[in-house]
């Protein structure tokens, strides 16, 4: 039975696209199969991957619309063990053509729900908004994972994503669970960093990934190449960050299972 996990956060440039890639490719070389969605129209994720956005003719903008069955909107990555459902700019329009439509928050719900069992994991890269698109996604997801960067303002916006997240509990999805929040452009040499740290530990212990993802050069530049961190190095620090982050999500899930069980 897959796993469908969000990636959100309305605050751009927390690290969600570089998540949404790296934890993908991660799991991939453990062996999990993943489904990776690009639900933001920057389609950063798909480039991240290696596709030429311009090219993508069948994505996520045609599965929202339900013109394509989700098999056809699926595309192979170089990635071992990784496919993904790239976008396009285009996807902008989706917020527009959805908003008189009956049951329009369960549009990317209802287009996955067939492939749920073919994966492990399902990835949600979720565009920086609290719109329609990122309602679909945690419509969809069993569960978010929500990046906070070690910064000044990181706490501020979060409030708002959790009430969104416990409106969307209490109307459209009442199985959605928070997997994590997840610290990410840590760098340790600052105070800010582990003030930052500290902090979200105290308000939020028990929510909190172990790992932490630091500042690391080499995986700002994975992008430029179309890599993932794991291609492009896999020795860096974002690359061990990264298989920390997918290996600690495996054992977490597996001993949720086992309690269930």
């Amino acid at each position: 039975m897959g796993k469908i996990i969000a990636i959100a956060n309305q605050k751009g440039g927390v690290g969600k696209t570089t998540t949404s890639v790296n934890l993908a490719a991660s799991l991939g070389v453990l062996e999990k199969k993943v489904l990776l969605i690009d639900a933001d129209p920057q389609a950063n994720a798909t480039s991240g991957l290696g596709i030429e956005v311009d090219n993508v003719e069948k994505g996520s903008y045609q599965l929202l619309e339900h013109t394509i069955s989700v098999e056809d909107a699926i595309v192979k990555t170089v990635s071992p063990n990784v496919d993904i459902i790239p976008a396009h700019i285009d996807l902008v329009a989706i917020e527009i053509e959805l908003v008189d439509k009956d049951d329009r928050e369960y549009m990317l719900k209802k287009a996955v729900q067939d492939i749920k069992e073919a994966y492990d994991y399902i990835l949600i890269d979720c565009a920086p908004s609290l719109g329609l698109l990122t309602l679909n996604a945690l419509t969809a997801a069993d569960s978010v994972i929500i990046p906070i960067q070690c910064e000044y303002f990181a706490l501020e916006g979060l409030g708002k994503l959790l009430n969104t997240i416990k409106s969307v509990q209490k109307i459209h999805n009442p199985d959605l669970d928070i997997e994590g929040l997840l610290l990410t452009m840590y760098d340790s040499r600052l105070r800010l960093s582990n003030q930052v740290v500290e902090e979200v530990k105290k308000h939020f212990n028990e929510m909190v990934f172990d790992t932490i993802i630091q500042r690391n050069v080499r995986l700002s530049e994975a992008p430029s190449y179309g890599e993932t961190i794991i291609d492009y190095d896999a020795t860096s620090k974002g690359a061990s960050n990264y298989l920390n982050l997918a290996n600690e999500l495996i054992k977490k899930n597996k001993e949720k299972n086992t309690e269930e069980v």
